[in-house]
């Protein structure tokens, strides 16, 4: 341990039930949780926010949730489309994680669509209710979007500007280093896995400063490869993966279109005896 960990003040959560009643969760496929499947609900999927509700349901009575967010949708998209309906669902605390998808396309600028962000969150902290916020990974250890680093960062300062202004809880997935890994990454190196949401619900649980009973998960140990058999696998993941995703561009389609938030509504939310991961 260093002379600096030594000093840093330990994270000691609340010993009171946390105060919110209504969570809406606003985004896209990070928050309605794509490369978690949801075994209990055949083509539907878990992810962090889901987990999250789990915990907070547990807490307190009349408790309801709702998930707006729609995978490959765009900042504009999440404004002009989520926001409103995420208001008029009268939540206590929302979140919003949006602009990744802007980010990581070339050529698009980080200022500009922070600006979008202000915007909405704006919107959301007049209504009263907690907003939480999310930086982006730190994708250096990832060669497909380690290009984007820096653009990542620069969104990432303007998004902390935007929660101090608005007085936002921020869920820092920049240093989130756990899951800079491959092993916390569904099949398609994007999304993450089950073991990935799970991480980031516990950070957005450390965020709220609500105590709950996640433990880490360790994810299994990285299997001897060849060079030959490594090579032979991102040639299959460009197949199945890469080339649809830039097909998609070309035509200027997302992989939301023609897809409904899965819980439109808030309602209550139950979790089970054990956790499915």
């Amino acid at each position: 341990m260093t002379d600096q960990d030594s000093t840093r003040t330990p994270f000691v959560a609340n010993e009171t039930p946390h105060p919110w009643r209504r969570f809406v969760a606003v985004g896209d496929s990070f928050t309605e949780g794509i490369g978690d499947p949801d075994p209990s609900v055949p083509g539907s999927h878990r992810g962090w926010a889901d987990r999250v509700a789990e915990v907070l349901s547990q807490q307190v009575d009349d408790f309801a949730y709702a998930n707006l967010a729609v995978r490959g949708k765009l900042i504009a998209q999440i404004v002009n489309d989520q926001i409103e309906p995420a208001v008029a669902l009268r939540p206590d605390l929302v979140s919003i994680c949006a602009g990744g998808n802007d980010v990581i396309r070339p050529g698009t600028d980080p200022d500009a669509i922070a600006v979008q962000l202000e915007d909405a969150v704006a919107r959301l902290a007049s209504t009263g209710a907690a907003v939480v916020l999310f930086t982006g990974i730190d994708t250096g250890f990832t060669p497909v979007f380690r290009p984007f680093r820096g653009k990542v960062a620069i969104y990432n300062e303007n998004v902390r500007a935007i929660a101090d202004r608005h007085d936002c809880i921020v869920a820092d997935q920049w240093a989130l280093k756990v899951v800079q890994d491959p092993r916390f990454f569904d099949d398609d190196r994007l999304h993450y896995n089950a073991l990935g949401h799970h991480e980031v619900a516990r950070m957005v649980l450390r965020a709220l400063n609500v105590p709950n009973d996640l433990e880490a998960m360790q994810p299994e140990p990285v299997p001897v490869r060849t060079w030959r058999e490594a090579r032979g696998e991102d040639l299959g993941w460009a197949r199945e993966h890469l080339v649809p995703w830039v097909l998609r561009r070309l035509r200027h389609q997302s992989s939301g279109d023609h897809v409904a938030a899965k819980r439109p509504e808030a309602a209550p939310i139950i979790r089970l005896e054990t956790d499915r991961s």
